[in-house]
């Protein structure tokens, strides 16, 4: 492969590799990054986390570890609200600046 052999990314990297739930994966990684921190300012481990927010700690434990394919966005975000998290899903047309799809800003 020559150094102009290549194919111009976008910004989302998970489509980039071809995932095809890549919107979704993106989604929940930025809810899952939102769980973790908040861990981490609370000191909880993963079993205190599991008993305020009602998940398994294994589910807790995936969640840790970024192993999002078996929890639901609808799970996460129940378990934000669980840690005092005010969760907000805005729809709205969509513009030309901002193309059809789902965001999360967490």
């Amino acid at each position: 492969m020559t150094r102009n052999d290549f194919s111009p990314g976008t910004d989302n990297v998970l489509m980039d590799l071809g995932f095809d739930d890549a919107k979704a994966l993106s989604a929940k990684a930025a809810l899952a990054f939102k769980f973790n921190t908040l861990l981490d300012q609370r000191g909880l481990n993963q079993t205190e986390a599991a008993s305020i927010t009602g998940m398994s700690q294994p589910k807790v434990s995936q969640v840790r570890h970024y192993k999002l394919r078996n929890i639901s966005l609808e799970r996460l975000m129940q378990a934000l609200v669980s840690l005092d998290q005010h969760v907000e899903i805005v729809v709205q047309p969509a513009r030309r600046a901002l193309a059809p799809g789902i965001s999360v800003a967490a």
